[in-house]
């Protein structure tokens, strides 16, 4: 084993950035508001499952559809940059589904908030830059965070206000366009 604490804590705030559980707040709260509360252990148990089975798993799915890594990771990019565009332009590109009730803490912030595409994207490409035991802590450190923030939803609601949650978004947003032009430059020069 290889442990690198540069490493982990690179592939810790990519990790962050595009996760942006604080950039996902208003969501949170707005989902905390229409169903009462939000089953922190269940989400964070959840995303994590997803996130670790990707990573093991996901370059085989790959394999098996007939998609290389750096396919996968260019279109994960583009995916990153829309996201990105997204919170820093403060328009919706992507489609909001409608949930099912009783399944909040699931559907939609286990999956596709916290773990979706640009998440699943961005382990795939770390696991071709850092060694496999930096990415599994760097996850286990941002679902402690998740968990924590999860947890203090309504505490951080009233710290933050309106104006504080949107400068938050801003600044993910540029940060994930950013890494998003970084793997895209990696991966096609």
């Amino acid at each position: 084993m290889h442990f690198d604490l540069k490493e982990i804590i690179s592939s810790s705030l990519i990790l962050f950035s595009v996760i942006d559980i604080l950039g996902s707040i208003p969501i949170i709260i707005d989902l905390r508001k229409k169903n009462g509360s939000i089953h922190a252990e269940q989400a964070t148990l959840v995303s994590g499952a997803i996130m670790i089975g990707f990573f093991f798993a996901g370059k085989f799915i790959l394999h098996l559809l007939g998609v290389d890594t750096n396919s996968f990771a260019v279109a994960g990019a583009l995916i990153i940059f829309l996201i990105g565009l997204e919170m820093t332009l403060g328009r919706n590109i992507f489609k909001a589904e409608e949930m099912q009730e009783g399944t909040h803490s699931i559907v939609p912030l286990a999956f596709p908030v916290i773990a979706g595409a640009g998440t699943m994207t961005t382990l795939i490409s770390l696991k071709s830059q850092f060694e496999e035991e930096n990415i599994i802590i760097s996850i286990l450190i941002n679902l402690i965070f998740i968990y924590l923030v999860l947890r203090s939803s309504v505490w951080i609601e009233k710290k933050l206000g309106n104006v504080g949650t949107q400068i938050l978004r801003k600044v993910f947003g540029v940060i994930l366009i950013a890494i998003a032009i970084k793997i895209i430059k990696t991966r096609l020069f």
